[in-house]
């Protein structure tokens, strides 16, 4: 079906490709969160990968992963109509005019939450990831992955979105299957030299700071932008995005001071990635006041989650599964108890309004078949990967430095080279000529 030109809003569209270029910022904010959290000599490395996905992810998506996501297709997967961003005339399948958008603006929207999938993963896998394996990775990944789970939940034609179950901006498709991808790979990879007997310290909090400050201010485009339009409903999302990464981030650190005696940076930085990460799913389903309950939920749950790799041995380096895996799955089961009809009439009402457990229930079969699909295939490919790029980096170039075993770089330089010696004469009796400007100069 060809798309009515009277139907497009141009402030919608402005709006859209606004929260795009929010949403793409959010991958750098991620580069530099992870980079922050990294010792010096792997901060390039981990850097370097965020920044080759948005290269890797932006062509596949303009081959191949837009029409797989929203093509028509069969309910599994979408078909090729698409593919290389063909048919860009035609209306997005399932949402006809209620798409205010032009169909490429939201084929754009969305190539950025493919592109910021995959780099979520990074940070569990930091330190030891060869870039040989993670390149043709990515790439398998969104196609095989990314592409499959973002048609089940984000196209109207996907078989999970018609029994019901809803993701209003990537709690299931974005942080779930990313998070699951993360604990597989973690596994496969095995732990870093030295962990856990050895503290392997952070190198740069305001690094971190900063890419956890880049986050925030993107997240507004992933969560506010999925209204695909300049509205209250976008309006609501905001708020929602905010106050709960706010409430997380204060709960955290009350967590942290209560068990340890200390409010750490890092905390509340993790606390507010948590929160976002929780309110992702629900944001435009859900009330103010319910997102503050979302905040304290994710803010104290993560934060013992992050734990867990203490008690049950893998090594999540950056805590990717403690904070989206479970962020994400707390926030999408969350749509069941707190999504009202009153704030979106495209959902309905949750536990806690009088919904039932009908809408938990569809909530938690998404979110279980998600992690299932996305563990199964990235064990599939790690396990492909390893024979044919292998995995993991040597201990010698682990022990060198991920930076210049893999790209001959180093972040920082630490000593200054050596400038030729001023000779100064005696002090007791300098010999000195004034300059043109009545300036002395020492001469020797």
């Amino acid at each position: 079906m060809k798309i009515d030109l009277a139907h497009i809003d141009s402030g919608a569209t402005a709006w859209v490709l606004i929260s795009a270029a929010l949403v793409l910022f959010m991958t750098p904010g991620v580069a530099f969160f992870y980079g922050g959290m990294v010792r010096a000599k792997h901060v390039l490395a981990v850097i370097m990968q965020n920044f080759i996905t948005i290269g890797l992810v932006s062509v596949v998506w303009v081959v191949v992963g837009y029409s797989l996501a929203f093509g028509k297709g069969n309910g599994l997967i979408g078909d090729l109509h698409f593919a290389g961003l063909a048919h860009m005339d035609e209306a997005v399948p399932g949402l006809g005019t209620a798409l205010v958008i032009p169909p490429l603006v939201f084929a754009i929207y969305q190539m950025m939450f493919a592109v910021i999938t995959p780099a979520l993963i990074t940070g569990a896998t930091a330190d030891r990831w060869k870039f040989s394996s993670f390149v043709p990775f990515v790439v398998a990944w969104s196609v095989l992955v990314y592409g499959p789970v973002a048609h089940w939940l984000f196209s109207p034609e996907g078989w999970l979105a018609k029994l019901g179950a809803v993701d209003f901006a990537g709690g299931i498709v974005v942080h779930a299957s990313a998070g699951t991808a993360a604990l597989a790979l973690c596994l496969f990879l095995g732990r870093r030299r030295g962990w856990p007997q050895k503290e392997l310290k952070s190198h740069n909090m305001p690094l971190m700071l900063i890419g956890a400050a880049m986050l925030w201010f993107g997240w507004f485009g992933f969560n506010a932008g999925s209204a695909l339009g300049a509205n209250g409903l976008a309006a609501t999302a905001f708020i929602n995005t905010n106050t709960a990464g706010a409430v997380a981030m204060l709960t955290w650190v009350a967590v942290e001071r209560i068990r340890h005696g200390k409010a750490t940076t890092l905390g509340a930085a993790a606390g507010a990635v948590a929160g976002l990460a929780a309110i992702t799913p629900c944001a435009g389903y859900v009330s103010p006041l319910a997102s503050l309950a979302i905040g304290v939920a994710s803010g104290a749950l993560c934060c013992f989650a992050v734990e867990w790799k203490n008690r049950f041995g893998y090594d999540d380096s950056l805590d990717v599964v403690g904070v989206h895996l479970v962020g994400g799955v707390l926030g999408a089961l969350c749509v069941g108890l707190f999504a009202t009809t009153s704030v979106n009439p495209s959902v309905s009402n949750g536990l806690f309004y009088g919904g039932g457990f009908s809408l938990l229930g569809k909530q938690a079969l998404a979110t279980v078949v998600v992690m299932a699909w996305s563990f199964a295939v990235t064990a599939a490919l790690a396990l492909v990967l390893k024979k044919v790029t292998g995995n993991r980096v040597s201990e010698d170039d682990e022990e060198l430095g991920l930076d210049l075993a893999l790209h001959g770089e180093t972040a920082y330089v630490l000593t200054e080279q050596e400038e030729p010696a001023v000779q100064v004469a005696s002090a007791s009796a300098p010999d000195t000529d004034p300059d043109a400007d009545g300036e002395l100069v020492l001469t020797g």
